[in-house]
């Protein structure tokens, strides 16, 4: 779905970029461009609101499609390279450090003192 929408949004941006150099500034032809005919090329009224109205529709496509990518990448979730994802039970069982010397085959030593059997 990012992919789909990153192609969409690089698409959108070149095309806006070409949409804005190609509109006349003020008191320029758009017509003198194309073998010096005036203004009608996209009709009596010219190609102004032709131009206005696609620049427009342009830059509403490529604002939807700039926050849809930052959703989704703010939103992203999953593993990364760097650290993966704990699982639930190393979250819900914190390790416990063993004292120095205990291995798996020894005894721990006992900090409670030493009581002498009762003598029948």
């Amino acid at each position: 779905m990012g992919t789909f929408i990153t192609v969409i949004h690089i698409t959108v941006c070149i095309a806006l970029i070409c949409i804005v150099l190609l509109q006349s500034g003020k008191g320029a032809s758009l017509g003198a461009a194309f073998g010096g005919a005036t203004q009608t090329v996209f009709g009596a009224s010219g190609g102004a609101g032709f131009f206005e109205k696609l620049t427009t529709a342009v830059a509403v496509i490529f604002m939807v499609t700039s926050i849809l990518l930052t959703y989704i990448s703010a939103n992203r979730g999953g593993e990364t390279i760097m650290k993966p994802r704990a699982t639930h039970e190393e979250k819900a069982v914190p390790k416990i450090p063993q004292a120095p010397g205990t291995g798996a085959g020894q005894k721990a030593p006992s900090t409670m003192p030493a009581t002498p059997a009762p003598q029948k």
